[in-house]
């Protein structure tokens, strides 16, 4: 209870909340909860393959106990690294998560401490990784009580609100308030990394960057605690200094999510070129984005109206440390109607994103249901209780698509509990024939991912890519991939004189000597 307040207030570090952001605090022992993961070595990044996920729609009860059942079916698809959405306590019942205000609590429907504690507990039981995906950059709209008890806030505002307060008078403070939240979710929680949400917002103008300091402190407990630990950073920057290692003058994350890869893969298959993919468009521009994994290396930006970003050393800077995905909850529920690329798009065409990804020098990552091709949207949802805030989300959500083109009409209303309905996943699908295969295209693609070193390599200076019309060859060392976006067939030439061998295609296509037979909407992997 502050001095000047009537009733108590939640602890800005509570580690649970049993009754939502707005009730009372309550003590939790982290040493009483009993680990099997003794033997857990964890789980570095080269080589991994992430699948994203949002706790409360991944299964019909959107709890973590529930997300246990569906562990094997990850583990048997072949990637290595579950991504969580937000988990820390947001109010409502239902939320992205991206609203959260207790900064050291689980979510309690989720299941709270405990829950997550059996979730990562059985991932790594199954030899999988979690990473949790952590919002320093705002607090959420209701039920932030922190600012109350300190200068929490700064003066300014970013997209989502006012900015914390990172380099100002008593900031000390703050700064080891975000640290420590980190800390305690790969300490305590065991997670073996984060994915820090939208790092172009933390205001820090400090010699010493807060990313820089939380980098030092999260190396420095991976030493104590034996195993590696990753931070991976959401940024609009394209700058590589957030990757680059502290030895040489970077802030030394370890990894950051690649807008520009997924831009260029949406905007070859699809063919949309409104927004900021207006940028972005045809076999060249992909091309662009293997070779050196930004597209915007200080180079214009028509959408921005000014040059962007900063070229990535390619003989120094591996691939790997770029996530790249055909999908992600933004590129998916940042739509209006929450749709998927499976709603537009043919079966072909969704294997060659497929094939592209997952032989792309970078870290690959999957959203929730894209690998059997789901149908099911995901929308934008909230549950706001009080009815201003409630209005407001729905009205400024509105606007925000209407200044994309997008009628007003066709956005759901966030509030209406048949848009969170609408965002679960429906895992009967997987039983029906076309999505089972292309579950299994998926799983031989990964598959394949781990039995060639050629694809798992991540120089960028390696990789080879010649577009052609509507058409792209890449090549890396010993495997060549042929891609077909047109709808009828292309004979597409193969970097080398030696005789080929299909490794994995589409139906239809045939190798010849030094070319490769493709019917429309295809592609061929290939082993020289």
């Amino acid at each position: 209870m502050l001095d000047d307040e009537d009733e108590p207030l939640p602890d800005p570090r509570s580690p649970w909340q049993p009754y939502g952001v707005h009730g009372p605090s309550r003590v939790y022992d982290h040493a009483a909860f009993r680990w099997t993961d003794a033997g857990w070595t964890g789980r570095a990044l080269p080589g991994s393959v992430v699948y994203e996920l949002h706790v409360g729609t991944f299964t019909p009860e959107g709890t973590f106990d529930a997300a246990v059942t569906r562990l094997d079916h990850l583990a048997d698809l072949g990637v290595t690294t579950v991504e969580l959405l937000p988990v820390n306590a947001f109010n409502g019942t239902c939320n992205w998560g991206y609203d959260g205000v207790c900064w050291y609590a689980p979510h309690e429907a989720y299941g709270g401490p405990d829950g997550l504690k059996r979730f990562v507990d059985a991932a790594h039981q199954r030899g999988l990784a979690v990473i949790v995906d952590a919002v320093y950059n705002h607090f959420g709209p209701s039920g932030a009580y922190a600012p109350r008890f300190a200068p929490y806030l700064a003066e300014g505002a970013n997209t989502w609100g006012r900015s914390l307060n990172l380099d100002g008078p008593h900031s000390d403070g703050v700064r080891r308030y975000v640290i420590d939240s980190a800390l305690m979710w790969l300490r305590d929680y065991h997670a073996d990394g984060l994915r820090l949400d939208a790092v172009h917002a933390l205001v820090d103008h400090r010699a010493v960057h807060l990313l820089e300091e939380l980098a030092t402190e999260v190396d420095a407990l991976a030493a104590h605690l034996g195993r590696p630990l990753t931070l991976i950073a959401e940024s609009d920057l394209n700058d590589p200094r957030l990757i680059t290692p502290r030895e040489a003058g970077g802030y030394g994350l370890h990894a950051q999510w690649d807008d520009d890869v997924h831009h260029a893969l949406h905007t070859l298959l699809t063919g949309e070129r409104q927004g900021y993919y207006a940028d972005f468009g045809g076999a060249e521009c992909l091309a662009t984005v293997l070779r050196g994994a930004f597209f915007h290396a200080g180079t214009w930006s028509a959408f921005r109206k000014r040059v962007h970003g900063r070229p990535v050393d390619r003989e120094r800077t591996p691939g790997y440390r770029f996530l790249a995905y055909l999908q992600n909850h933004d590129q998916i529920g940042n739509r209006a109607t929450g749709d998927r690329m499976a709603e537009t798009l043919s079966p072909g065409l969704l294997k060659v994103g497929a094939v592209l990804l997952l032989t792309s020098p970078f870290t690959p990552m999957l959203f929730m249901g894209e690998e059997w091709g789901a149908r099911t949207p995901w929308q934008f949802f909230t549950s706001h209780p009080e009815p201003e805030l409630a209005a407001a989300v729905a009205t400024g959500r509105r606007r925000e698509f209407a200044a994309h083109g997008w009628l007003s009409d066709e956005v759901p209303d966030p509030q209406d509990p048949a848009t969170f309905a609408r965002s679960h996943l429906e895992w009967a699908e997987l039983e029906k024939p076309a999505h089972r295969e292309m579950y299994d295209f998926y799983r031989a693609l990964i598959a394949l991912r781990r039995r060639r070193p050629d694809l798992t390599d991540p120089r960028l200076d390696r990789v080879e890519a010649s577009p052609g019309d509507r058409s792209l060859v890449v090549r890396r060392g010993g495997t060549v991939v042929a891609a077909n976006f047109a709808p009828h067939p292309q004979r597409l030439v193969l970097p080398a004189a030696a005789r080929a061998t299909l490794l994995v295609t589409d139906v239809g296509a045939v190798v010849d000597g030094e070319v490769v037979d493709l019917p429309g909407e295809s592609a061929a992997i290939v082993g020289l």
